[in-house]
């Protein structure tokens, strides 16, 4: 049941880290700057590539759990 819970948690965190990174920023990141300054592009591109294996793993997860 672990399995399955954590696969679907790094599912929706994959999603949302490739579907809105300017929000996970917000919600991650923006506490630790003053200023209003948004994510860098490089920010964005390493934050993307982490979702994309977020939702391979959690993919992986998934599979395995229903599959063992």
């Amino acid at each position: 049941m672990k399995l399955l819970i954590g696969g679907l948690v790094l599912l929706a965190l994959g999603i949302l880290m490739l579907a809105a990174p300017d929000l996970f920023y917000q919600i991650t990141e923006s506490w630790k700057n003053d200023s209003s300054a948004e994510p860098s592009d490089l920010y964005k591109l390493n934050l993307r590539i982490g979702g994309i294996v977020f939702l391979m793993v959690g993919i992986a997860g998934i599979i395995t759990y229903f599959v063992i």
